[in-house]
């Protein structure tokens, strides 16, 4: 479908209280216009737009507004991608792959180390189906679809950059991945630009197992049991960040000592940049994991939420 300019889906709002005449009616949506064409403008110049009850939209009432702010803007923010990166050169190691299979190999290390047998083949179908490389072949469809502008703003950045194209703005972040409920949306420089400890489709796919709930794939579940996997809220990235590289550091060493230097160069090398996650604390988890029979498993307890004595009352220290 052809994208359309903001004038497209734009209707003046009626004023109550008087009527207007005609010259008033046509200054008044002239104005509306110039507003909602600036509010595209801002959006894909920053992420952002201000009308979230979508005033001045076509549509009879709030959902149908939204509906076509929303393709206004998806349009918009492709129509600029395009600009931007209009013939982007797709490495050859993605062409022809099979996603889900190579989703399902990748991960299936870390699954195997977390779940119980009898859950690990549920958890792998549902990782090995959320992997997503945005290419110049999905990215329209996947910003078009996406139902959180914020997020398709986002994922617009991640395959710019993934090209070496300018992003929409310098506040933009460089990031490599982005999980949004449980799909993983991954960039193709994963076959062209990985450091030695990284694996940012690890790093997403962990972000899924506090993403949905294992009533929704079928596994068993209680009260206090709700999430794939249950991980403090303040943990999560240093979570995610512990599984991406104990996964390189299994990879690349068979042998404990091995793995002890690897840590090691880690160390010296690779740490962490980011608020989330203190430097020292991502260590000595990996410590703990490199020197565990099962590494992961140290991981999911040191990211784990603390648990409440039932004995505790309200209100004590």
């Amino acid at each position: 479908m052809p994208a359309r300019g903001p004038g497209a889906a734009l209707r003046a709002p009626r004023l109550p209280g008087r009527a207007l005449s005609r010259d008033d009616r046509r200054v008044e949506s002239a104005s509306m216009e110039r507003a909602l064409e600036e509010e595209v403008e801002r959006y894909v110049r920053t992420g952002q737009h201000d009308n979230h009850l979508y005033v001045g939209w076509a549509g009879g009432d709030l959902f149908a507004r939204a509906e076509n702010a929303r393709e206004v803007l998806a349009s918009a923010l492709v129509a600029e991608v395009r600009k931007r990166a209009p013939q982007p050169r797709v490495p050859s190691a993605l062409r022809g792959i099979d996603v889900v299979a190579f989703g399902r190999a990748t991960v299936a290390p870390m699954v195997r180390g977390l779940f119980p047998r009898a859950e690990q083949e549920r958890v792998l179908d549902l990782l090995a189906g959320s992997v997503v490389f945005l290419t110049p072949a999905n990215i329209e469809s996947i910003l078009r679809q996406m139902h959180w502008l914020g997020t398709a703003w986002m994922l617009a950045n991640l395959y710019l950059f993934s090209f070496g194209a300018e992003m929409l703005s310098d506040e933009a972040e460089s990031i490599l991945g982005l999980s949004e409920e449980t799909t993983c949306y991954v960039s193709v420089k994963y076959f062209t630009h990985r450091g030695r400890f990284e694996d940012f489709l690890v790093h997403e796919a962990a972000h899924v197992f506090h993403n949905c709930k294992r009533q929704t794939i079928g596994l068993t579940h209680t009260r206090r049991r709700e999430w794939i996997l249950e991980i403090d809220y303040a943990k999560r990235e240093t979570f995610a960040h512990a599984c991406e590289a104990y996964s390189r550091i299994l990879e690349l060493g068979k042998r404990p000592a091995e793995r002890r230097a690897l840590l090691s160069e880690l160390e010296r090398e690779r740490l962490p940049r980011e608020d989330r996650v203190d430097p020292g604390e991502y260590v000595d988890i990996l410590r703990e994991a490199v020197a565990a029979r099962n590494g992961w498993k140290r991981i999911l307890a040191r990211c784990a939420p603390a648990r409440r004595s039932p004995h505790a009352r309200l209100g004590t220290a």
